[in-house]
């Protein structure tokens, strides 16, 4: 294809998809996809790792809000100029190769997909600590067994896998505005707005206030995990040069504030004691503790049902529309053929499901709900730093192209959005060596995997001429 016809390609709003989306719209998809299972649960791990210190908890769920913000306008920027379904694949390729495109559906397919699975798993049935006396192994086998039921359902057609997302749509807006609401209004506690008991904890443990929030920050990053995903159905978007960015503001920047209000809710009726003494007892789910003090048993039944129904439709949405990106990379040509196959009467990739369920199963009882957070945040994260110097690079490789939309504070904002990326992987990379290093060995296994399957493909290419 000539640069010519290929630049055109890219930048043409023409599409065989019908433009539905409008700005509600595409705000709905960042919510429903980024409300999932995190803010019931991270608050725990973001005050743990801030020594139990409010004032850096909350000061830690705003910077990742403002860092998904900034990362999101440089998505805003690549979508508008490149308004093309397929989202950071598109721009990966364009900016770097297509080698590079690849290795972010490889890393997804190998660690980020099941690792999502995975920990919504297990954070789904450690929700029944708050009634049950459950050990950690028990929560590991409940939950792998989970994700081989959803598995085996989704094999058999997507009608009742639909059902459900629709269901927990709606369930997981329940719990989060009942406490908040509530809360806000009723709590009468006052959480500890010093940051005399964060300077201790960093003197106690070795380490500093600027490695306390960067840990914190990581947690946190995985409750606004998500919002990457408008720019994939970018063709799908109503003047997309308009809605697309004003999406991705309304909707990261709702979130940013939503997550906030609830964890200061939380605090506004736990007394701080309580608080710690629930955390050091391993239960996470301070939102049903607040429930029960507020409105009684009934509330705090009512709390956990929308939380478990809503963490159930994020791991069942997961293990549903995963495994469709893993066979649109072997319909390309770069991956098993397997994979590429549907089942002749349920019409869906099966085998891609079965192996992510394998995979999912394996890092429930190889890590823990905290690592499986960092493990998904730390391979995202090499990506989005990737994405985000894709502006200048694609900037001065289409210096003529049309951009309706460009990244504010532009380039400082670019330069130091991905500089705090790389900071917060080497940081999280350094505190937890194992995901650091599969962070970077993966997407490397990625290209090995991708340039045999090249050869391969130009091999029968050659052969047939």
């Amino acid at each position: 294809m000539s640069k010519e016809k290929n630049l055109s390609n890219l930048t043409t709003e023409k599409t065989e998809f019908k433009r539905e989306i409008g700005v509600f719209g595409g705000v709905s998809i960042i919510g429903g996809i980024m409300i999932g299972s995190g803010i019931f649960y991270l608050g725990s791990y973001v005050l743990e790792r801030t020594g139990m210190n409010s004032s850096l908890a909350l000061i830690c769920w705003v910077i990742a809000g403002v860092i998904s913000l900034f990362g999101g306008l440089c998505y805003a920027e690549l979508g508008t100029a490149m308004p093309k379904a397929g989202g950071r694949v598109v721009y990966l390729n364009e900016a770097y190769h297509p080698v590079v495109g690849f290795t972010a559906g490889f890393v997804d397919w190998l660690v980020g997909g099941p690792g999502s699975v995975a920990a919504v798993a297990i954070a789904l049935m450690t929700v029944f600590r708050s009634f049950f006396d459950i050990s950690d192994m028990g929560i590991k086998m409940a939950a792998a067994t989970l994700i081989i039921i959803a598995t085996l359902y989704n094999l058999v057609g997507v009608k009742l896998a639909a059902f459900i997302q629709s269901l927990s749509m709606v369930a997981k807006l329940v719990p989060v505005l009942l406490i908040m609401g509530v809360a806000l209004f009723v709590g009468t506690a006052t959480p500890d707005w010093s940051f005399g008991s964060a300077q201790a904890y960093a003197a106690d443990n070795d380490t500093s206030i600027f490695s306390m929030i960067a840990v914190a920050v990581v947690a946190s990053l995985w409750a606004y995990e998500g919002w990457t995903n408008l720019n994939t159905v970018a063709e799908e978007i109503r003047e997309p040069h308009k809605n697309l960015p004003l999406a991705l503001i309304i909707g990261i920047g709702g979130v940013t504030v939503i997550y906030t209000l609830f964890n200061f809710a939380i605090m506004k009726v736990l007394p701080h004691e309580e608080i710690v003494s629930m955390i050091e007892s391993g239960d996470l789910y301070l939102g049903t503790a607040v429930a029960k003090k507020v409105l009684g048993s009934a509330g705090a039944i009512v709390v956990s049902v929308g939380m478990i129904l809503a963490m159930f439709g994020s791991m069942n949405g997961m293990i549903l529309a995963q495994p469709r990106m893993y066979y649109a990379m072997a319909e390309e040509g770069h991956f098993f053929k397997c994979f590429a196959k549907l089942h002749p009467k349920y019409k869906v990739p099966t085998a891609p499901i079965i192996v992510q369920c394998i995979f999912s199963v394996c890092l429930v009882f190889l890590r823990s709900l905290d690592q499986l957070t960092n493990l998904v945040v730390l391979t995202a994260m090499v990506y989005s730093v990737l994405v985000i110097f894709a502006v200048p690079i694609l900037r001065k490789k289409y210096p003529d192209i049309e951009r309706p939309y460009k990244v504010w504070f532009y380039p400082v904002s670019v330069i130091v959005t991905g500089l705090i990326f790389i900071g917060l992987f080497i940081n999280g990379a350094i505190e937890d060596p194992v995901n650091g290093f599969l962070g970077f060995s993966v997407p490397l296994l990625g290209a090995v995997v991708y340039w045999i399957f090249d050869r391969k493909l130009k091999k029968e290419a050659n052969e047939a001429k």
